[in-house]
């Protein structure tokens, strides 16, 4: 069987729903900005319902509104004629997707939305359906040509698009930013990419933490102890001075004989590589790498001189951060 080349049939489905998007961004007018502003107002859920293909977009762009600060969700159009109609509430926005408009699942939807005045959102390419009449504010998805003209392909492209202009545009007149996203993405690569310096280090008695003026013998036990393979070294006045690590120790000693009766400021590296707090974790594993140490003092911005924690890499690699 002799081998066929698909990438022009790929080129052109691709090309059609280029061609979508462009009139699409062409069709955006005020009614894109009330859509965003209930949206950023609702004082409930958004709800997003559609019928087949539109009820794969509406999910999508329900999970979407939700990353970003909006709680949503996805509601059958079937179920909701069994009982699930209840799940919506007065202030809630109900948001309904169909090409056509003319979607029978949605009929009902649409009835009890309107009879009860649930404020309605309708994604539509039709002015004489019914969701479109029916709707509060009426988002209008321009005709398209579809691949093969059957499949739905530019339509869902152009529909996905306008939902996530609708959920970054609502984000951003929230002003959610990295700690929100942070906050309910816990889990996950990205959510690890947003952990900060602070998220992950090492705070209290677990810094090993020892005076300029203590000798090696002493400074020893506490290396021993926090097992971090490195000591911070402080003043009096708890400002941080230096820091030595176990190859330091290795090497000095391989120099002198009387190790034991140093004192640790003799030994010390100072003034010690350290970040910020609120730093994020991977611009910490970024100046690891760059500079060959495993280990950074911690601080505030406020005060750079004393050390509130201590990020190892260790710490690094079990948050999946990379």
């Amino acid at each position: 069987m002799k081998k066929k080349n698909f990438i022009k049939t790929a080129k052109k489905v691709i090309d059609l729903e280029i061609k979508a998007l462009e009139k699409l961004k062409k069709n955006l007018n005020n009614s894109f900005n009330n859509a965003v502003n209930h949206i950023v107002k609702c004082q409930s859920k958004v709800i997003l319902c559609g019928v087949g293909k539109s009820g794969l977009i509406a999910s999508k762009i329900a999970a979407t509104l939700s990353s970003v600060g909006t709680p949503s969700f996805y509601l059958s159009a079937s179920d909701s004629s069994h009982g699930d109609l209840g799940s919506i509430s007065k202030k809630d926005i109900l948001i309904l997707i169909s090409y056509s408009g003319q979607t029978n699942e949605l009929k009902n939807i649409i009835q009890y939305a309107n009879r009860n005045k649930i404020f309605l959102i309708g994604i539509v390419s039709k002015k004489d359906s019914i969701l479109y009449k029916a709707s509060d504010i009426k988002l209008l998805i321009p005709n398209v040509i579809e691949s093969a003209g059957i499949v739905p392909t530019s339509s869902t492209t152009v529909t996905l698009a306008l939902g996530d202009a609708l959920a970054i545009s609502a984000m951003r007149q929230k002003k959610f930013d990295r700690s929100d996203f942070k906050e309910i993405h816990p889990a996950g690569s990205l959510g690890a990419q947003l952990k900060t310096v602070e998220d992950i280090m090492l705070t209290g008695k677990k810094i090993p933490f020892v005076n300029e003026n203590m000798r090696m013998k002493e400074a020893f036990k506490v290396l021993s102890k926090k097992n971090l393979g490195i000591l911070i070294i402080q003043n009096k006045k708890k400002i941080t001075k230096g820091i030595i690590t176990d190859g330091q120790i290795r090497r000095f000693n391989q120099k002198k004989n009387n190790l034991h009766n140093t004192k640790v400021k003799e030994i010390m590296t100072k003034n010690p590589i350290g970040i910020d707090k609120d730093a994020l974790a991977a611009k910490a594993l970024s100046i690891m790498n760059t500079k060959k140490i495993t280990s950074l003092c911690v601080y505030e911005k406020k005060n750079k001189l004393r050390t509130i924690g201590v990020l190892h890499i260790h710490n690094i690699l079990k948050s999946n951060i990379s």
